[in-house]
Parts: structure tokens; sequence; C-alpha cells
């Protein structure tokens, strides 16, 4: 799945409002996955990495240092101060040397349902790109599952992932054209794609509508 760059988006760290005004004057509830959605992913964030990083007798200087996130960064997530971008997230991931699950899932049970509505869409701080799971996080530790949508004329550019990370994208409906390195890959809906996504990738939509695709990443064993 592509990294988002950090920066202003969706997850970024404010007070909750309990309405918000709509056009024509009148007050609407939080929409579900906003706001609200980020508040708590950002708590599931924090306490992650807490356990994850002591769990590894890490400090936060050697953390910074692996991930490239700041050591104020990584301080304000821990301690619930700053909801992380998923650009943010994925550093951490890669510094940690996990599955990227494991930082923003709960505690597996034998049963897990995720509904679509209670699914956490992360977005680009231009909010043209975004992400859906579409599987309960944890539900096989070396394989993700998420669905991608690009708006007409997107394009994003990701860091690699950890070393040994595959992908795969299939397109569900629009185009996409997928750089990877220095080689360009032109899909159609109906066409799929396996790459390697340790290595420098651009995501792109050319066409003139928004694009929708389902993303499987394949971690190394």
């Amino acid at each position: 799945m592509p990294s988002l760059p950090e920066g202003p988006a969706v997850t970024e760290s404010r007070r909750v409002p309990r309405k918000r005004k709509a056009s024509g004057g009148r007050n609407a509830p939080v929409p579900p996955g906003d706001e609200l959605g980020a508040a708590e992913l950002g708590r599931r964030v924090a306490e992650n990495l807490r356990a994850l990083r002591q769990a590894r007798s890490m400090s936060l200087d050697q953390l910074a240092q692996l991930s490239g996130v700041s050591r104020a960064g990584l301080s304000q997530i821990e301690t619930s101060k700053s909801n992380p971008t998923l650009g943010v997230l994925w550093k951490i991931a890669v510094g940690l040397g996990i599955p990227f699950h494991e930082l923003i899932g709960e505690e597996r049970t034998s049963v897990s349902i995720l509904r679509r509505a209670d699914t956490q869409v992360l977005r680009s701080s231009d909010g043209r790109f975004e992400s859906r799971p579409l599987a309960p996080a944890g539900a096989n530790p070396f394989v993700e599952l998420y669905e991608l949508r690009i708006a007409a004329r997107g394009r994003h550019a990701s860091e690699p992932h950890a070393a040994g990370t595959r992908e795969i994208l299939i397109v569900l409906s629009g185009v996409l054209r997928l750089t990877t390195g220095d080689t360009v890959h032109d899909l159609a809906a109906g066409d799929s794609v396996l790459f390697a996504a340790d290595v420098p990738l651009v995501y792109e939509n050319p066409g003139t509508s928004e694009a929708r695709y389902h993303n499987v990443i394949l971690y190394a064993h």
C-alpha cells in the first residue's frame, strides 16, 4: 500500500468538534471515519507503539534513527498528543520491523468482524488518495488487504516498504499507471500486477474519473 506523505491530513491532531456546520447554516453530526475515527486510531497507535517499542527494549532515540521519524514526533504519538498520518505509520512500522497492522490493530479474538461503517478511511493530505482496510487487523501476520481510491489525474509517490515486501494490485475500475523503480506499467480494469514494494513506487490515475483498486500486501516470512 502506498505510504502517505507527512503533513496535514484527516489524522491531523486537533480538538474534535461535536458538530460540524454544513452548507445552509445547519449543524450535522461528525461523519464516521473522520475526526472521531482519527482520535480512536490515535489511541490504538499510542498503546501499540509503546508496547512494541518497550518489548524490544528500544529507546525513542533508537526508533527515531531507524524510522526517520523525529524523537519528538514519536513521543507526541506515544502520549496521544498527536495523531500520525499514514506515511508516518509506515515509517514507524519499518523502523520496528513489523507488519503495518500491528500498529493499528486491536487484540485478536477467535472471530473478528470488520463493519464497513467502522473502518477508518485514511486519506492523503491533498485528499486525492484514500485507503480502506478490507480485513480485520491481524487476520494474517503476513497478508493485508485494502481498497484504494485515486481521484482523476491523481498521483502519489510512495517510499519503499520493508525489505522483501510485495504487493498485488487489482484494478476494479478506471486505470492505473504504476512506476516501480524506472519501469512504468499501464493497467486497465480487470488487470492485476504483482511487484516488489521495497523500492520507490508511484501510483497514478491518468484517467478522467476516480479509479478503484484492491491492494494485497505480502510481507516476507
